[in-house]
């Protein structure tokens, strides 16, 4: 049998993993090359989470301290993600652009931030000679400020515009799809940059941090490139009073369902990711086993997370109820928690990498089926998908952060306790802190499901696609 040429592409479009993700206001191509901001926000993390915060322990022999509060200070803009969404949403220009603004101005204030950090952290080091007190640390600070005000800027602008572009039946699979590049800008990015810096030295260091630097505006820059279209502005739609942040914020919360999926996400995401920094210790020091085998964990996290974004997003598809979707993903925290718990009593390391693979799952369903609820949220008013999604990466940034210092932080304080004997023998063990933090995520757990009970009754409403007229790309009128 031979095949035409339309059939081989109708073919070739159906293999193509999320090809369904596309559609005539956002065909393929252009939805992929969108994605390419997500590469670059997660190649900052991993050098951010990963690769600085390890050279500057191991190879620069900084306090772990100031190396903790140094990877904290990106943790801190995330609150203002809500500000800068609702910026992107009024913001006005004579050619009416709203995201590109934020997704080029976030792109350089990310590239800068990795473009002066590899010297900050020299003059950090001791490897200059000045006589500026605490100049390396303000220095650090900045170039960590200014990478992850870009980080929060560039993907808030980046998944509200893709919103904005998405189809209604579309969206849940865009979202799918910009959360898989994500973790492939994470995983590829983590082989390469560690590749480079296998033989390290202080110019290794300078060279391949700036590479980062450079590689992200190239890939912002093919990202944004003919993403929007140009909807001109009258003067005197221009010269109108831009509405307040508090408006908009009061138009979101109001009704209560904004609230409570911000305190849902929230207090999901902490369930989540307090194991973040103990996963992988917790099979060595307890399990026993070797580091090749607890390196299969970080795999199996991924695949069940890639897992879970392939299910939500089929479901989202079909038009399941995003918040089903999400509690689903809760139950299944449930599941991999008490798996982790129980391998070390029963021995069983299996049992352990089921569980992490769960964890992966749960958390997949869990962050797509709320991130495509923000989404989808809107009153028609003031607030739009910018500040929507930009609250919702508030809250789970925020999260993020405090639930792994929170995790580390309970491990070590009730293994002190633990040790000391005032729990008894039984309990004088390595494996009561961390079973301390698997059942404190089991009760974060059952907490967000009691804040996402009453969302689940609830219809989500759901903006169209914007204007789909072509036009030129041009350049005025940015926000400075």
């Amino acid at each position: 049998m031979i095949l035409t040429a339309s059939q081989i592409k109708r073919l070739s479009t159906r293999l193509l993993p999320f090809s369904d993700a596309a559609s005539d206001e956002l065909p393929l191509g252009q939805l992929l090359r969108l994605s390419l901001f997500q590469i670059s926000v997660g190649m900052a993390g991993v050098m951010l989470l990963g690769t600085l915060n390890r050279v500057m322990i191991v190879e620069m022999g900084l306090a772990a301290t100031l190396v903790a509060v140094m990877i904290a200070l990106p943790v801190l803009i995330a609150p203002f993600r809500a500000l800068l969404g609702f910026r992107s949403d009024t913001h006005r220009s004579a050619i009416g652009w709203k995201r590109l603004p934020y997704l080029w101005f976030g792109s350089l204030w990310q590239m800068g931030g990795l473009a002066v950090m590899p010297f900050a952290l020299l003059v950090l080091e001791g490897n200059t000679v000045h006589h500026v007190p605490f100049a390396g640390e303000v220095l650090a600070a900045l170039a960590f400020l200014m990478t992850g005000l870009g980080m929060h800027m560039t993907q808030t602008a980046g998944l509200a515009l893709a919103a904005d572009r998405a189809t209604d039946a579309t969206r849940p699979r865009v979202v799918a799809l910009l959360y898989v590049m994500f973790l492939i800008g994470m995983g590829v990015s983590a082989i390469v940059i560690g590749w480079l810096l296998s033989d390290y030295t202080p110019l290794t260091l300078v060279r391949v941090v700036q590479g980062a630097a450079a590689a992200t505006l190239v890939l912002n820059l093919v990202a944004l490139w003919r993403q929007e279209r140009l909807r001109p502005m009258s003067q005197a739609e221009r010269a109108a009073p831009r509405p307040l942040f508090r408006d908009g914020w009061a138009d979101l919360t109001r009704g209560g369902e904004a609230g409570r999926l911000l305190v849902t996400v929230f207090l999901g995401t902490m369930a989540f990711n307090m194991q973040d920094v103990l996963l992988e210790p917790y099979g060595g020091e307890i399990l026993g086993l070797s580091v090749s085998s607890t390196t299969l964990l970080t795999a199996l996290w991924a695949a069940g997370a890639l897992a879970g974004f392939a299910v939500a997003a089929r479901g989202l598809a079909r038009q399941v109820n995003p918040y089903r979707i999400a509690a689903s993903g809760l139950l299944t925290g449930l599941v991999a928690f008490s798996a982790v718990i129980f391998a070390a009593p029963l021995g069983w390391a299996a049992l352990f990498f089921a569980g992490a693979a769960l964890i992966g799952l749960g958390g997949g369903l869990f962050a797509v089926a709320t991130l495509t609820a923000a989404m989808t949220m809107s009153s028609g008013g003031l607030a739009g998908r910018g500040l929507a999604l930009g609250a919702w990466g508030a809250a789970q940034a925020t999260a993020a952060g405090l639930a792994i210092a929170l995790g580390g932080s309970l491990r070590d304080s009730v293994n002190a306790i633990a040790a000391s004997g005032q729990w008894g023998e039984v309990m004088a063990t390595p494996a009561t802190g961390y079973s301390f933090v698997y059942h404190t995520e089991i009760a974060l757990i059952f907490a967000t499901l009691v804040a996402l009970g009453p969302l689940v009754r609830r219809r989500i409403l759901s903006w169209g696609p914007a204007d789909p007229t072509k036009t030129r790309i041009g350049l005025a009128d940015f926000p400075t």
